[in-house]
């Protein structure tokens, strides 16, 4: 087994962190807070690049040890890496969000060429087989993820800690379930964003970046397709697990599509926005999220793994409480 891989993926991860930082300041690649920033200080950033580099080099070792298969291994390298690239280019200047949406469905459609699209899901005690269907939706769900991923990016520590406890939740479901083959990916991925995680934990002394937050977005919407094949119960698990960023990001698009807002201009509405600055503080929110993810999300997730509970229920009923949570914090709502 690759026990040893694990210290050495977040050794490598929290070294390059360090690097990344050092060469951030150096080249006055800050962010500077603005009316739309949920920070105070200018902060260094792109430091997810860490991330990228410290998993993509884990995914060879991963191959070599016979712990994946090839076709994941060539969807999450080339997906994860256009995103990347894409992402630190932004990081850097700008690119014009036609350009990046034209990437980001590229990157999609190379996973799924490589991981045969969408499978039949269980629903309610019925097998769903939706054809070519199925893949224009599996499309839009991992371009769908890299961009709520970067969205919600928007506080320190709050992308890492939802990575870190939904690579390890699904991981020790995934060994429960008698599915090994399935375990070392989320838990190197953990492993990794741990790394950057000691850098970015509230308060932050370097911001992850585009290239990080979209490279953990499509990579986790791969890791599920790829679960999904295995079995249907951990792609529902997999939709549970992450259910504090999907809730969050969808509703607040939703709302502010409804009232006719420009979409893709930054925004602080978010709920977890708006928490932080009712408390005064990231850490709060950020912890809270840890907690949801850990006590409630992770025993639904278990409930539908290992106990049966149909998942679509099991989803339905872990998103119930997170919805109310985001009415509550007027997640879409007009900044006041």
């Amino acid at each position: 087994m690759m026990y040893w891989a694990i210290p050495f993926i977040t050794g490598l991860s929290l070294l390059l962190t360090a690097l990344l930082r050092r060469y951030a300041l150096a080249k006055s690649i800050i962010d500077i807070p603005n009316a739309r920033s949920s920070h105070s200080l200018p902060t260094p950033r792109g430091g997810g690049v860490a991330i990228v580099v410290a998993l993509l080099a884990a995914l060879p070792l991963l191959g070599w040890a016979g712990l994946l298969d090839s076709a994941p291994l060539a969807a999450l390298f080339g997906a994860g890496l256009l995103v990347a690239v894409i992402g630190f280019m932004d990081d850097h200047g700008h690119i014009a969000a036609r350009w990046r949406l034209l990437g980001h469905f590229s990157a999609a459609i190379w996973a799924l060429l490589w991981m045969g699209g969408l499978p039949p899901l269980e629903l309610f005690g019925h097998t769903l087989a939706l054809g070519w269907i199925g893949h224009v939706l599996a499309a839009f769900y991992l371009v769908w993820m890299l961009n709520l991923y970067n969205f919600m990016d928007g506080i320190d520590g709050i992308a890492s800690v939802e990575a870190i406890t939904a690579c390890l939740g699904i991981s020790l479901l995934c060994w429960l379930a008698a599915a090994p083959q399935l375990v070392w990916l989320p838990l190197l991925l953990a492993a990794a964003v741990a790394g950057f995680l000691f850098w970015n934990f509230p308060p932050a002394r370097i911001f992850m970046g585009d290239a990080g937050s979209g490279f953990l977005g499509v990579v986790l919407g791969v890791i599920s397709l790829q679960a999904a094949w295995v079995s249907s119960q951990l792609f529902w698990a997999w939709l549970i697990l992450l259910g504090v960023f999907v809730v969050d990001a969808t509703f607040t698009l939703a709302r502010r599509l409804v009232r006719g807002d420009k979409v893709y201009e930054a925004h602080r509405s978010h709920a977890y926005q708006f928490a932080s600055r009712r408390y005064g503080r990231h850490l709060p929110v950020t912890l809270a999220v840890c907690a949801i993810n850990l006590l409630w999300l992770l025993p639904m997730a278990a409930g539908v793994v290992l106990a049966g509970l149909d998942g679509l229920t099991g989803v339905l009923v872990a998103y119930a409480p997170l919805v109310a949570l985001a009415v509550y914090y007027r997640a879409g709502s007009r900044e006041d």
